[in-house]
């Protein structure tokens, strides 16, 4: 059962609903899924609030806290790879309209009842014309009848997102900027809510290590998925080199993109990657990387014979001199690859202010170079 297929990879959808789809992924190893499930969250773009302008704000909330409750509200974004731009890839200076969207809301309240403020207040407005971007391109005309509104707001099936409440004679009036991105920026981009997946529901590999206090089968109930799989003898060995190779998906989306499109573009992603990987492997191999261009050349100084010779004058400090022709200690000679000024290092006075022969020796020592006996 965990033995590896020769078989091509498969997918078999046990489940699909509106907004999550269960789906089991044979003949892939584990690394594979894994990579799948962090595409499905971190790496698909979607649409979401980025900037706020309040311009009122009577409520009880603060202005940061509604900030973040804008944002984290998700908007539709079906075909978001073609129907807008990134923000970075645009030529306009200060955003337009086929690189981001306006959201407005604007509410108050002049009953004595509490009002529920939501993201169905939320309304999309076109960019004003002198905002315009001066390149054309296709974004607006790829995008669908309800792109960039709050998820749910034309559905009664779908509950909206509250944002805060307000009383009688508290407004609200905000203007809000959204735009493209993933949730490798910010978690607000990313079209899932929860993506998992399970493999070896038997526990046959013992990757999983359970505590118990008398009995493990009573205590660990199995999941669903253990029906789908033959379960352990008793008096079965243990398989040290098998692998996992079937596993159990459960995507669930917040409704800004569908679970098939979720799916499908996390493949997409995830085959970019590969093939940029292999690209670059390809382009940049270890025979066509220089270092160091052959036409620079490269002085060599030869090593000392006895660099550790206490008082010896023939000691590093007067090889490396004489490698570049100059004085006597290591320190004061200009350096052989720059071929710049002297170094600041003198040899004619030392640190404690009387005359020695390197700027480490001390005033009463005979020996050279501050090394003594």
């Amino acid at each position: 059962m965990q033995g590896h297929d020769d078989g091509e990879p498969t997918v078999r959808i046990r489940e699909v609903k509106k907004d999550r789809v269960n789906f089991v992924l044979g003949n892939v190893d584990l690394a594979f899924a894994n990579s799948l499930r962090r595409v499905m969250m971190a790496d698909i773009p979607t649409v979401a609030i980025d900037m706020v302008e309040i311009e009122t704000n009577t409520s009880v909330l603060p202005d940061e806290f509604i900030a973040h409750r804008l944002g984290m509200v998700p908007l539709v974004s079906a075909n978001c790879d073609e129907a807008i731009r990134y923000t970075r890839d645009c030529v306009c200076l200060a955003g337009c309209s086929f690189c981001s969207m306006i959201l407005e809301l604007k509410v108050s309240c002049h009953d004595d009842n509490t009002m529920d403020v939501t993201s169905d207040h939320l309304e999309v407005v076109p960019f004003p014309p002198d905002e315009e971007s001066a390149d054309p391109g296709e974004e607006l005309s790829k995008r669908g009848e309800w792109f960039g509104h709050p998820v749910g707001k034309h559905d009664r099936n779908v509950p909206p997102v509250l944002i805060t409440k307000i009383r009688k004679g508290q407004e609200l009036k905000i203007r809000c900027i959204a735009k493209k991105g993933i949730a490798k920026e910010h978690a607000k981009f990313s079209p899932c809510s929860a993506v998992s997946f399970e493999y070896d529901p038997h526990n046959k590999l013992r990757h999983t290590t359970y505590w118990y206090e008398t009995d493990i089968k009573g205590e660990w109930p199995l999941s669903e998925n253990a029906k789908e799989e033959e379960a352990p003898r008793d008096d079965e060995p243990f398989n040290f080199n098998a692998k996992p190779n079937k596993f159990y998906f459960e995507v669930e989306t917040d409704g800004s993109l569908g679970p098939q499109e979720v799916v499908m573009k996390g493949l997409a992603e995830l085959q970019t990657k590969l093939a940029n990987l292999i690209l670059g492997l390809k382009i940049g191999g270890a025979d066509q990387i220089d270092i160091m261009p052959d036409d620079v050349p490269v002085p060599h100084v030869p090593p000392p014979d006895n660099a550790w010779s206490g008082g010896d004058p023939n000691t590093w400090g007067m090889h490396a001199g004489s490698a570049s022709g100059g004085s006597s200690s290591g320190w004061s000679q200009t350096s052989p690859t720059r071929g710049g000024a002297g170094s600041q290092w003198s040899n004619d006075a030392s640190w404690g202010g009387a005359t020695g022969t390197a700027g480490w020796a001390s005033a009463s020592s005979p020996q050279t170079n501050g090394w003594k006996q």
